[in-house]
């Protein structure tokens, strides 16, 4: 319960699903929580170091306000996870420019904006973790889904090219790459994509939000601090086939 004592996280998109496991976990192991996100959650139940701070990821100027705050308010900031995200299911003859714009601003250029301005405090105390969500269909293709594979791809090359950078620094940056997991997003998928993505599983069943928490405890703690520039799949052993 204290392999995250004293450190100071902010997670996006954590008032549901991934980003609020993870929240509860790295609170349950001892962090401080910033939850991000344009949703308020039940602050109640995820205990008293979980607070909420109001985050639109597309906005330079807000991600620049958020890290002032915390850092003015906690005097450092140790973990950033990069997990907000949005899907479009169209291929790439039907996605329109708008909806492309939707999801690669808050899918990819939203992580660009959150590394940008973690790395400040980051390399100023030498140390920091930075986590960011990618996909399994960031690694394999798959019908329709345009945007989302091209920005969940890009979100990889970032992630090494981020690691390399600034490990001279101290700051580690690694992938997350979940397979199917049980959340809002999926529930509102169309019940074909999720029957055809859990069949392809050999473990035969989808995730529980938790079981990707796990890993971002993991590449938050210590443990991982010889760690950057990989990517964790939790998937169920959807990649291996």
């Amino acid at each position: 319960m204290n392999r995250l004592t004293d450190k100071v996280a902010v997670v996006t998109g954590g008032a549901m699903g991934i980003g609020l496991a993870t929240a509860q976990l790295f609170a349950d192991e001892g962090a401080t929580v910033v939850v991000a996100d344009l949703t308020k959650p039940d602050l109640d139940a995820l205990g008293p170091t979980v607070e909420y701070a109001e985050l639109d990821v597309t906005d330079e100027a807000a991600w620049a306000g958020l890290v002032a705050d915390v850092t003015s308010e906690y005097g450092r900031l140790d973990v950033l996870v990069n997990n907000a995200g949005v899907i479009d299911y169209a291929g790439i003859a039907e996605v329109t420019p708008e909806d492309w714009a939707r999801v690669i601003g808050v899918d990819q250029t939203g992580v660009f904006l959150g590394i940008r301005a973690a790395l400040g405090p980051m390399r100023a105390q030498r140390a920091g973790s930075i986590i960011n969500l990618s996909s399994a269909w960031g690694v394999v293709g798959s019908e329709g889904v345009a945007a989302y594979q091209a920005a969940k791809g890009a979100v990889r090359g970032l992630t090494r090219n981020a690691a390399i950078t600034y490990a001279t620094d101290g700051v580690r940056v690694n992938t997350v790459i979940p397979g199917w997991v049980t959340t809002p997003l999926t529930d509102r998928q169309p019940p074909e994509k999720n029957a055809e993505v859990i069949a392809l599983t050999p473990l035969g069943y989808g995730a529980a939000p938790r079981d990707i928490a796990w890993g971002c405890v993991y590449l938050a703690s210590d443990e991982s601090r010889y760690v950057t520039g990989s990517e964790l799949v939790i998937d169920g052993g959807l990649l291996a086939r």
